[in-house]
């Protein structure tokens, strides 16, 4: 999809950081849009902000790990605009533990919000966009997506799950000679409140050492990271360029040489950044 003016975009994830940003970059690229987030007044903010910049845009507070309410969104957006063309499913949360002392909760709370909420957005918007005509579907990945870090498992298999449901998703698209595309995006370190995503878990749960330490780290990871502004670029390039890998990152392509080297080299467990 190259042309961006008079399309219409669904964002989730959008009152804040990569999905605000993203939101924004479409909105300055001509596009109607649709923000999508489970906080209220951060969103109704956002949509005023965008509001005041003469942009044309609808907010619609959505717990992505909910079917019902992805379709929802989908509803709102059609009611509103008539069509979709571009679909970021973006919303993510994290919660850190070791493995033997992660709750099912958590593990229920993680997969719902990061993996589960692209399969709804995936199988509730791909047939709006056939409808369309012509579109682009981008999911939130992560670098952990494409090599596992210790302490946050849930995480970790949410998002190699979502680069291989998008990988699937564009090979099929390829084989059909679809006019809609698909993107998979994997941050690394980004400014964001992503260490602070269990503001938005529904239930309260006790702090744990790890999560504590975890936090404490990725906080000061992610705040010298790179600007969300600059990965809503890349994803507008991506979308006009019909590119599938975002890597926010360059030099995790050498970590994953070291990861198929160690598979080469006797099965060794190679560890990326930081290991």
């Amino acid at each position: 999809m190259e042309g961006f003016e008079g399309r219409v975009a669904v964002v989730t994830g959008a009152a804040s950081g990569i999905g605000l940003a993203t939101a924004l970059r479409f909105a300055q690229e001509g596009m109607r849009v649709v923000l999508a987030d489970i906080e209220r007044e951060p969103l109704e903010a956002a949509v005023r902000a965008l509001r005041g910049r003469g942009h044309e845009v609808l907010g619609v507070p959505t717990d992505v790990s909910q079917l019902d309410a992805i379709q929802h969104l989908a509803d709102r957006t059609i009611e509103t605009f008539g069509k979709v063309n571009v679909v970021h499913n973006n919303a993510g949360v994290v919660r850190a533990g070791r493995v033997a002392e992660l709750s099912v909760a958590d593990w229920e709370w993680v997969l719902g919000v990061d993996l589960w909420s692209v399969i709804y957005g995936v199988k509730t918007f791909l047939p709006l966009i056939r409808e369309a005509g012509e579109g682009h579907i981008v999911n939130t990945a992560s670098s952990s997506g494409l090599q596992s870090a210790p302490d946050i498992a849930p995480y970790n298999v949410a998002k190699f799950g979502v680069v291989a449901l998008t990988e699937t998703l564009q090979l099929e698209l390829i084989a059909e000679g679809s006019p809609i595309g698909a993107s998979v995006l994997c941050p690394g370190a980004i400014a964001t409140r992503i260490t602070e995503s269990e503001r938005n878990r529904p239930e309260a749960v006790a702090e744990t050492e790890t999560n504590q330490r975890f936090k404490a780290f990725a906080s000061q990871v992610v705040g010298d990271g790179l600007p969300p502004e600059t990965v809503a670029e890349l994803v507008v390039h991506a979308i006009r360029a019909q590119e599938f890998w975002i890597l926010t990152h360059p030099d995790w392509i050498d970590v994953l040489r070291k990861r198929v080297e160690g598979m080469a080299d006797g099965c060794k467990l190679v560890m990326g950044f930081g290991g």
